[in-house]
């Protein structure tokens, strides 16, 4: 069922909803206070507008927005408790990659650049639990990408080397 999950975070703010009924009461009592009134010797000529007749419905307004508020206050939630649990018992691989000029040589087709990024990128396809980095050099060595289990960023960098 779909309410089986459903809790609220504060439910203590339900105690607010026993003072509905006094807010009611109070608003009989003090009914006929909150209208203006005016003497006039005759009411002929005075019809009572639609906009008058529809006050009530205020009072029913706001005792709904009131209602909805401590509800709203009582933060509602479902919480969904999953039984999945992901297992990552993995090791960290840091790839070091050449981008020198050595690397553009046809020795592999189409170029020793073109063949290592297919390469690397089957190995790491083939990683799922692994954090894999990335380190590139040609003079001096920088971190491409950081160790991460996200492997759309490896790949990306990967993809990206020149």
């Amino acid at each position: 069922m779909m309410l089986e999950n459903f809790t609220f975070e504060n439910p203590a703010w339900f105690w607010l909803l026993l003072s509905i009924p006094l807010v009611i009461l109070w608003y009989f009592v003090n009914k006929n206070r909150q209208n203006a009134t005016l003497k006039i010797s005759s009411v002929q000529g005075f019809e009572k507008s639609t906009l008058a007749k529809l006050r009530p419905l205020l009072f029913i307004f706001r005792m709904l927005a009131l209602v909805f508020l401590i509800i709203a206050m009582a933060r509602p939630r479902t919480v969904d408790v999953t039984t999945k649990v992901k297992k990552t018992e993995g090791i960290d691989i840091v790839l070091a990659v050449d981008v020198s000029a050595s690397m553009l040589a046809r020795d592999l087709k189409p170029n020793r650049l073109e063949a290592l990024k297919e390469v690397a990128t089957n190995f790491i396809k083939g990683r799922p639990n692994d954090r894999i980095g990335l380190v590139v050099y040609s003079g001096e060595s920088y971190t491409k990408t950081p160790l991460t289990s996200d492997k759309t960023i490896i790949l990306k960098s990967i993809n990206d080397l020149q």
